[in-house]
């Protein structure tokens, strides 16, 4: 790509989001993908998109509503979601919940007669899959010490670019300073060229992760699998009620009868009709 001249760059750096054009891209995500963006929301928006603008080399707002809206701009949507959408994720994060997985969840499965010695979970809304491989960690340790059990995990989320780096497995080291030291022996690879202070997830994990687009607000998610667990956290929270009922509804079309579903600590499905207690 041809570098920007710098006096274009300064003008994407000028380039303000009118309330008009504020309220056009928010609804169209709302309406679209579930996510809601309230006023509150303008500059955190503009901001962000003014690194799309520095890419498609346009000065001005204007220019690239009127392309996002246009038929040669379909291809953008995604990128464009792919900066408004939050990643924010952490290994073992809320971590109740993986030693609920631990005492309660996997010595049912493993009891049950019905199980079938391949346990399959799905991270809905996975980011850039530190919940994936804390879920392999967990599932490797527990299987490796009380039972000969096979497992998978599906992965999926909105954002093509935050599925890419989880797909990678590639992590700031710092990213793993909450994983025990003996799991980091175990399922960690350091980065062979010491400057770069990076770390990867092991072929072991990695290859029982899969991953896949979804955006949670289509009518038909096209998964084929049925799930014994399903980890949905910290995701409704960017929708409103009436969407996290029907996200969830969706969800549990895949959740085998008596499956769990887990979600975030600050979610609740008080109050709202869906296939769960």
């Amino acid at each position: 790509m041809e570098p920007i001249p710098a006096f274009e760059i300064s003008k994407v750096f000028d380039a303000k989001l009118t309330d008009a054009q504020f309220n056009k891209l928010s609804h169209f995500i709302h309406s679209q993908y579930g996510i809601k963006m309230p006023y509150a929301k303008k500059v955190m928006l503009q901001s962000r998109l003014q690194k799309r603008l520095r890419t498609l080399k346009m000065d001005s707002f204007k220019a690239y509503v009127e392309f996002v809206f246009s038929k040669q701009g379909q291809g953008e949507i995604i990128h464009m979601i792919d900066v408004v959408s939050t990643n924010k994720t952490d290994f073992f994060r809320e971590p109740a919940h993986f030693d609920f997985l631990r005492t309660t969840v996997l010595p049912e499965y493993m009891a049950n007669p019905n199980s079938n010695r391949q346990l399959k979970v799905w991270s809905a809304g996975c980011s850039s899959g530190e919940e994936v491989y804390t879920l392999a960690i967990v599932l490797s340790e527990f299987f490796r010490a009380n039972g000969a059990y096979d497992y998978s995990i599906f992965g999926s989320d909105i954002s093509t670019r935050i599925l890419k780096k989880a797909q990678e497995g590639i992590y700031d080291e710092q990213r793993i300073e909450v994983i025990p030291l003996n799991l980091k022996k175990k399922y960690i690879l350091k980065s062979k060229d010491t400057q770069k202070k990076l770390i990867r997830i092991n072929s072991l994990l990695r290859n029982k992760a899969h991953f896949s687009r979804i955006n949670f607000i289509d009518e038909n998610y096209n998964v084929n699998e049925m799930f014994d667990i399903i980890f949905c956290r910290n995701v409704l929270i960017y929708f409103d009620r009436q969407t996290q009922e029907n996200v969830i509804t969706k969800l549990c079309k895949n959740l085998k009868p008596g499956g769990y579903f887990f979600l975030g600590h600050s979610e609740s499905i008080t109050g709202i009709n869906v296939p769960l207690k």
